[in-house]
């Protein structure tokens, strides 16, 4: 029983430690990015299993309140667009506390446009799978504690908070946000033999 107390902890200390509330902090560092297009489309969007129904345009425009929330803090000098596809979702109902309970997810798609190089910068979309943020609300299952609006603006703020995640991955190792001159990190011996 103290493992599991113990896991639960852990759990609710990590939902915390990732959540996308960091909205009132400085934004991360991304270069010189700047949001151009925010264009967020679901035209194949999948329904999941027993959850509850959310027209495509409450969809769409939650997604894309949340990117401009996000990335409009960003006010580098060159323009990057966003094309993302919302490719499925779940907002919980009601059910069984604990046993039962579903949870929330939403499943999209990415590709990032430089502006000045009329690109994309990643071939292939990105594939995102976000949950809803782990809380005190949502361990017995968010369908019996959040409306569908409440569930719909966790996941969407998740989604933009895990698009800057990746773009600060792809600027560091690709330099995606840093220019023509930007030399892609060199593996050392040292890093090679710890792996």
């Amino acid at each position: 029983m103290l493992r599991y107390a113990a896991l639960f902890i852990a759990l609710a200390w990590l939902g915390a430690c990732t959540g996308a509330r960091d909205l009132d902090a400085p934004p991360v560092d991304l270069g010189d990015f700047a949001l151009g297009h925010n264009i967020v489309v679901a035209p194949k969007v999948v329904k999941g299993p027993v959850s509850r129904e959310v027209p495509v345009d409450e969809l769409t425009q939650a997604v894309q309140s949340a990117i401009a929330a996000r990335f409009d803090r960003y006010e580098g000098s060159r323009s990057y667009h966003f094309g993302l596809s919302i490719e499925g979702y779940v907002l919980a109902q009601p059910g069984i506390p604990v046993v039962l309970s579903p949870k929330s997810v939403m499943v999209a798609q990415l590709t990032v446009w430089d502006d000045e190089k009329g690109g994309k910068l990643n071939a292939e979309p990105k594939v995102f799978t976000v949950l809803e943020t782990f809380s005190a609300e949502t361990v017995v299952g968010s369908g019996l504690t959040q409306t569908a609006q409440v569930q719909l603006d966790n996941l969407a703020a998740n989604l933009a908070k895990a698009i800057e995640q990746f773009l600060v991955q792809q600027n560091a190792s690709q330099g995606w946000f840093k220019g023509a001159d930007f030399e892609p990190p060199r593996r050392t011996l040292a890093a090679f033999a710890s792996k």
